[in-house]
């Protein structure tokens, strides 16, 4: 149980820190640059892909069944 909310806690925070920047990111759009060019640049960022561990973290954390003794 307390594994289980460590990973959720840390999966938090992960995810917080990517999509803050992945936010943050959007000024590009407002400097004249295309969505599709966002999303291309977002993909090559090392914050979407701590979105993506810190989420998929959030969702095992919840989702799997725990062992009981």
């Amino acid at each position: 149980m307390i594994f289980r909310f460590f990973i959720l806690l840390i999966g938090f925070g992960l995810a917080v820190t990517g999509g803050v920047s992945m936010i943050a990111y959007l000024n590009l759009i407002t400097a004249g640059y295309s969505f599709v060019y966002y999303l291309h640049f977002i993909s090559l960022r090392i914050e979407f892909h701590l979105f993506l561990i810190g989420f998929i973290m959030i969702i095992l954390s919840i989702y799997i069944p725990s062992s009981k003794r």
